[in-house]
């Protein structure tokens, strides 16, 4: 496989050990990875399976598409350009069917480093937050277009903020804001004592979440991707956040947990986590949880 090494740099996968116990790639099985973002799972997979034109690598963002055709170059892959439920939606109608797929719902790395992506609150960028930057709507117009009332539900319901409605008040106030340092220091200014992580840690969450529809887009893409398995076939999700979780937890068990009607096994009760060692060296691991079910 013709993967140049020099691209690893740019983002570590997670669970990377756990991703192949659990998945169990064999030699010749097709594969689909809806979130392929910089490589890194694919990689692995793909060094197993050795099967390059019956596998297919997406991602809704053009600058992970171009980086994952460099860097599987020449091998026959197919690259989609899409996002993970409409991409899955068009496999579906197109007759495709796969062994294993795999989805990695947390932000990439070079998403969070590059302050123009407007992701980090550490650096300061625009207000965008876009996955797919073909996409119109970005995170300055929920922060400066929506309603207090629309401000505080987003915060509440998609960062879990416990101070969702002064923050909502702090950012009508303080409107217009165009970069991130901007929002943060608005969101950071509601709260009157230290907290452990930054103040706008569940915000900025909340606002990337309802940008990029992300939990409409998992609801939506979970039972197309089982329709895409094939029997025996394996599906793994990796979540980051409590949400995002309670989805996949709910849809697998419900599926699983039918007797006689089931049309998936769980292959991990509980989800897999990073170890110490994991999260010491990939701090952003942390709160990744891998969950896999096989179709019967």
């Amino acid at each position: 496989m013709k993967q140049k090494q020099k691209n690893h740099i740019l983002h570590t996968p997670v669970l990377a050990n756990e991703v192949l116990a659990l998945l169990k790639p064999k030699a010749g099985e097709t594969y689909l990875d809806l979130t392929a973002g910089y490589g890194g799972h694919a990689g692995l997979i793909l060094s197993k399976t050795k099967n390059f034109k019956g596998s297919v690598l997406c991602d809704r963002d053009q600058e992970a598409i171009d980086h994952v055709k460099a860097l599987f170059d020449q091998e026959g892959i197919e690259f989609v350009k899409n996002d993970f439920y409409n991409a899955t939606k068009l496999l579906l109608e197109s007759g495709r069917r796969f062994d294993i797929i795999l989805a990695d719902l947390g932000v990439s790395s070079p998403h969070l480093d590059k302050a123009n992506r407007g992701f980090s609150i550490l650096r300061d960028g625009p207000l965008d937050m876009r996955m797919d930057q073909s996409q119109t709507l970005s995170a300055f117009d929920f922060v400066n277009k929506s309603s207090e009332t629309e401000l505080e539900t987003i915060l509440r319901v998609y960062g879990e903020e416990p101070r969702a409605k002064y923050i909502s008040r702090k950012i009508i106030e303080a409107r217009p804001i165009n970069s991130t340092s901007e929002l943060a220091n608005v969101i950071k200014s509601a709260y009157k004592t230290h907290t452990k992580s930054h103040p706008a840690t569940k915000s900025f969450q909340a606002l990337r979440i309802a940008v990029n529809d992300e939990l409409g887009l998992l609801e939506g893409m979970l039972p197309n991707s089982v329709s895409l398995l094939n029997p025996g076939g394996r599906l793994g999700v990796i979540t980051f956040q409590s949400m995002e979780d309670r989805i996949v937890k709910k849809y697998f068990n419900d599926h699983a947990n039918t007797g006689y009607e089931a049309t998936l096994t769980l292959i991990n009760k509980k989800p897999h986590i990073p170890s110490p060692t994991e999260i010491s060296s990939n701090p952003r691991a942390r709160s990744a949880k891998l969950r896999v079910v096989s179709k019967n």
